[in-house]
């Protein structure tokens, strides 16, 4: 049911609705599209979208209409869940689950950052599944006034039509003063979507509505009555049906009026607020009450303001819907345009409305209902000092900074300005407001409010829970130090409850590798840690110490024990959703393990793992894709690589670890990318990446240790450039490294000794090969560094024997993206000792694996090498060029996603069956779609039944 009826009199924007028209035809044919509808208030935008669906007919599309209000703008997906229906007693299946998946979000200890990210997936993903189900519309009515997560969803949508039967609708008013709200617009824009621009009625479509209404063209009075709506539907129907209702009007051969001018409303407002004098007293008080809770209300919730059972306001409703007043809107009801609930939530006395307002969210607390319709309604009301209201809202202090921290935080400071000290409830208060500013990512107001606090609180847990939000909200403005400080504050209070004892010392350990490199004191802190949280007992202080050693022994090369160390923070963590950003970064931090002991099956086995947790959970899996990237570079899959890369925008990607602020995630963004183009050689593509990756900036230990696929980039294409010196130099600064620091070097040092012998530079070649002696013997069981050193070694001394043992090393155990290049070094010596057949050989099974890869740098790279030897590949004529276009175009990974988009699934549903990220599989999809030369899902689908038929 749409809250909008179609017009009952229809006249005029035929080039409007013929915009409309071509997308909703787009639709019956699976083709998605946007439309923004922008204008005036009562210019008509809600009407033209119910004519232009009102005309498509039932074509068994899910419709889903919501609409934004002023009130409501603080609430976090407040409007798309109004929208979708998302509710616990839904009817389908789909929306139930979202909203228990979205009722069971928690605000994380370990990783900062805004939980309606995992509300957002919930959602995108809903949508998805709505999409493979039926042809789906979605409209949100009034977008200026969405909530900030609603507008983020509406992107990630519209950013997806080109994919899914999907026609995503807002309405919206001219010149938004929100800038998000107009980089939305922009956006729409820049992907060609469908912009309508609604001006006043023409003049002759004036006369024809007046006339559908009335039965008679207007005559000269009414004409000039009719004027001073300037052409806007809403005030020009509404003031003609005041003149009905009053029997204003005297229609013959024309309509006209019949009353004096002072008997005319003299404005909208006026005009709306008239239509009250047509309904009951009852229903009358009833509306007054109902303009509390903004543009839609649930009856449930009126009932208890009334103080009367739903079925008593059963008659009340029904005649303010007859009266054009209230429109249905799914579960709730609407007011039918949202210029009638302002004027009469304004025709109120302001003091009568926030005293309306305080009783109605103090009895709609005690009825139970909702916390962000409680909070919206304590908000207007602006009266704080109420000893129900403070109780309220530390109960309920969790619940707000999930879903509406920005009020939540309002709320709480309100109160807390109110509030004296030595009030036992003060400390509950102050605690509640740090903690939600946390999740609103206030840091900096955060870490004030906590410092001030501490210095009077008296509560032991509440000090302890301040002293740990303060650390956060410390490290989440940089000021690590302050942090490591604040913790030792804490650690040296009186009376600290076990529980925050483990994770201060926890949090210190981290702290003292990452501030200062001290391993020996990390791993003592993190030992305490790890016996205080068994005392107590805390799951999460017991892993995040787990994790701590895991990074202590990955420092120092002992992976095997750093392995063990992080199977028991897993284990320890179970399936317990509780605490699913640090069990993430557990995750990301087993598959960097199993890598570097060369246990490339388990690492894609783990990689699986974390994306089934992130999908069951609907949690945003942005540094899992980044870690994916990684792993598929040195497996040789780099189109994957660059998928995943692709799928995520670097502003999504500003990670914390603990609440360490960090680039590292988005310097490997860049790194990668960059690396993969210039190997492949993309030059434009890979100085892009290059320019945007080198300009961040390198400051923390995490920045160093995620910045090796930029250095190695970064000295790529100077090589590219004929600069060997300077190239060198430029990757040579990956050594030595520093206290504490985890950056892997070992799979660079290779290209290091080969660049520094082609540079004439034998100290940095003997350099690099003593670094990677050192990062071999480090390793407690010989793996990844090992084959290295044999790599460094055989180039640097001339000897094949190392550099067949490296070889033999990549090609049995892996990984695949290292061989060919052992095999280059391979034929490159083998051929200075004259040995031309098994270099020759070993040249062409390098070329080989190269073109695999499109490197064509490589490619280009190894026969120059070999060229000075006399030594060519065996195989003469041109390679064989990879198809860009069509079928063959498609990469393995790209083919399996075809024809499950041929078998019907859903995006969601392809992630899930191969274990990609949703946002992976839409870059897929688009890949494919440009290789097809498609503009829709369906041609794939039929693409894929001809490959199949002609198989």
């Amino acid at each position: 049911m749409w809250p909008i009826d179609r017009p009952a009199q229809w006249v005029g924007r035929q080039p409007e609705l013929a915009a409309f028209r071509a997308a909703t035809e787009a639709l019956s044919r699976g083709e998605g599209s946007v439309v923004w509808v922008e204008g005036e208030p009562g210019i008509g935008k809600s009407s033209l979208v119910a004519e232009g669906l009102a005309a498509a007919g039932d074509q068994g599309w899910d419709i889903d209409w919501g609409t934004a209000g002023q009130l409501r703008e603080r609430l976090a997906l407040r409007v798309m869940l109004d929208c979708l229906q998302v509710r616990p007693n839904s009817p389908d299946p789909r929306r139930a689950q979202a909203y228990e998946l979205l009722r069971s979000r928690q605000q994380g200890l370990f990783a900062d950052g805004d939980a309606s990210d995992t509300g957002i997936e919930v959602l995108v993903t809903l949508v998805d599944e709505l999409c493979a189900a039926a042809p789906t519309v979605i409209v949100i009515d009034d977008l200026h006034w969405a909530d900030n997560q609603s507008l983020i969803v509406w992107d990630q949508l519209a950013a997806s039509v080109d994919q899914l039967p999907l026609l995503l609708l807002a309405t919206c008013q001219l010149h938004p003063r929100r800038p998000e709200v107009q980089q939305l617009r922009a956006a729409v824009i820049r992907r060609g979507g469908h912009m309508i621009t609604l001006g006043p009625i023409a003049e002759e479509d004036v006369t024809a509505l007046v006339t559908a209404m009335v039965g008679s063209p207007p005559g000269d009075a009414l004409r000039q009555l009719t004027g001073q709506a300037s052409g806007n539907p809403l005030y020009l129907r509404e003031l003609v049906d005041a003149l009905v209702r009053e029997r204003a009007l005297e229609v013959g051969a024309a309509a006209e009026v019949a009353v004096a001018d002072e008997q005319i409303p003299a404005s909208l407002a006026a005009v709306l607020s008239d239509r009250l004098s047509f309904v009951s007293a009852k229903t009358a008080e009833m509306l007054r009450t109902a303009v509390l809770f903004g543009g839609t209300f649930a009856v449930t919730d009126l009932a208890v303001l009334l103080h009367r059972p739903a079925s008593k306001l059963a008659a009340g409703l029904q005649e303010a819907v007859a009266a054009g007043i209230l429109v249905s809107s799914g579960q709730e009801l609407a007011f039918r345009h949202p210029l009638i609930q302002q004027a009469l939530y304004e025709s109120m006395p302001i003091a009568l409305r926030t005293a309306l307002h305080a009783e109605a969210a103090r009895e709609l607390a005690n009825a139970g209902a909702r916390p962000t319709i409680i909070a919206q309604q304590l908000s207007d009301a602006g009266q704080p000092g109420e000893s129900w209201a403070r109780n309220w809202l530390i109960e309920t202090a969790p619940t707000l900074a999930i879903r509406a921290p920005q009020l939540g935080a309002e709320l709480l400071q309100r109160e807390l300005d109110e509030t004296p000290v030595g009030d036992e409830l003060r400390d509950g208060l102050v605690t509640s407001l740090v903690w939600v500013l946390l999740a609103a990512g206030s840091y900096e107001e955060a870490a004030r409010q906590a410092d001030k606090a501490l210095t009077v609180m008296t509560d032991p847990a509440r000090r302890a829970e301040t002293y740990w939000v303060l650390a956060r909200a410390q490290l989440g403005t940089g000021n690590s130090d302050d942090a490591s400080s604040t913790i030792r504050r804490a650690l040296a209070s009186a009376h600290l409850p076990g529980t925050w004892q483990a994770r201060l010392l926890a949090l210190l350990a981290q702290l003292e590798r990452a501030i200062a490199g001290d391993l020996d004191a990390s791993e003592a802190t993190a030992q305490k840690a790890l016996t205080a949280a068994a005392d107590a007992p805390d799951t999460f202080a017991i892993a995040h110490a787990l994790t701590d050693l895991w990074v202590i022994r990955s420092v120092r090369r002992d992976h095997t024990v750093a392995l063990d160390y992080i199977d028991r923070a897993l284990r320890a963590l179970g399936d317990d959703p509780g605490h699913a950003d640090l069990r993430a970064f557990a995750l990301d931090g087993r598959i960097f393990t199993l890598q570097n002991l060369d246990r490339w099956p388990e690492a894609e086995l783990t990689l699986r793992q974390a994306r089934e947790f992130a999908q069951r959970s609907r949690n945003p899996d942005r540094p899992t894709a980044v870690t994916a990237a990684v792993l598929r570079y040195w497996l040789g899959q780099w189109d994957d690589a660059l998928a995943e890369l692709s799928s995520y925008d670097s502003d999504a990607l500003r990670l914390t670890y603990s609440g360490l602020v960090e680039r590292g995630p988005v310097l490997l963004l860049y790194g990668v990318a960059a690396l993969i183009g210039g190997r492949r050689d993309q030059r434009k593509t890979a100085d892009q990446q290059l320019r945007v990756g080198l300009a961040l900036p390198t400051q923390t230990l995490s920045d160093r240790e995620n910045r090796d696929f930029l250095v190695a980039a970064h000295a790529l294409a100077l090589e590219q450039r004929g600069e060997k010196r300077q190239a060198t130099q430029v990757l040579a600064a990956i050594l030595p490294r520093r206290d504490g620091e985890m950056s892997l070097i070992h799979q660079w040092l290779p290209d290091l000794v080969r660049l520094a012998m082609a540079a004439g530079d034998r100290l940095i070649a003997r350099t690099a090969m003593r670094a990677s002696e050192a990062e071999a013997a480090a390793e407690t069981q010989p793996a990844r560094a090992a084959a290295a050193s044999l790599q460094c070694r055989g180039l640097l001394e001339s000897d094949p024997d190392p550099l067949r043992e490296a070889v033999t090393h990549y090609r049995q155990i892996g990984p695949a993206g290292q061989l060919p290049a052992a095999l280059e070094d391979l034929a490159v010596v083998l051929a200075e000792r004259g040995e031309e057949d098994e270099a020759r050989a070993a040249l062409n099974e390098a070329v080989g694996l190269y073109d695999g890869l499109q490197a064509r740098w490589d490619i280009r790279r190894a026969e120059s090498r070999l060229r000075s030897y006399g030594i060519r590949r065996g195989v003469r004529g041109p390679r064989p060029q990879r198809a860009t276009f069509g079928w063959e175009a498609l990469t393995p990974t790209e083919m399996k996603i075809a024809t499950l988009v041929a078998a019907g699934d859903s995006t969601s549903d392809i992630a899930r069956n191969l274990f990609l990220s949703r946002r992976t599989v839409q870059t897929h999809i688009s890949h494919i779609l440009t290789k097809l030369g498609a503009k829709r899902r369906g041609e794939i689908v039929r693409e894929a039944l001809r490959q199949g038929d002609s198989a």
